[in-house]
């Protein structure tokens, strides 16, 4: 497998990807009204721009020989601490449990450490089969967190932190 920088030439193929894994991560667990209201505020050009070029997101997208697998995005020094924040973190369903994801963190969590970030944190659904993923690597739940994220709609999440 080989991880590579995206940039914002890379929209349609995240834009893609996302649209293969999202139904298929989030149909059990949220409306479809709510999957395609936040899709579309995650996912859209501006919004991608948005992400990379105001708030300070990295992409990484992830491909064998196959194509593309997945992809992540993550932010160093999150809020000014020592912190690497994951927002993003999607495997294509059907290559997922062949350590895909597993290559991705650890690649972000070496970029953290070349940042001086002494953990990697993320928040993931309550709901999500992927928090068991997440522990057998080294995460713990600190907590739960609702985020309005308007349109009457609320994102119910674990807080999940590796140390490094």
């Amino acid at each position: 497998m080989e991880i590579i920088k995206a940039g914002l030439n890379d929209f349609n193929l995240i834009h893609s990807l996302a649209e293969n894994v999202w139904p298929q991560t989030y149909k059990n667990i949220l409306t479809p009204q709510q999957i395609e209201y936040m899709f579309e505020m995650m996912y859209s050009q501006k919004a991608y721009n948005e992400q990379i070029e105001k708030k300070g997101h990295h992409f990484i997208l992830i491909k064998d020989e196959s194509g593309y697998l997945g992809f992540a995005s993550y932010e160093p020094n999150y809020n000014n601490t020592p912190v690497t924040k994951i927002h993003k973190i999607y495997v294509l369903p059907e290559t997922q449990g062949k350590g895909v994801g597993r290559a991705m963190i650890d690649e972000i969590a070496a970029i953290a450490k070349q940042k001086g970030n002494i953990r990697v944190s993320l928040n993931v659904n309550r709901f999500n089969k992927a928090v068991g993923f997440y522990e057998n690597i080294g995460f713990v739940n600190t907590g739960q967190e609702d985020i309005d994220i308007g349109n009457g709609y609320l994102m119910e999440d674990f807080v999940m932190v590796k140390t490094l």
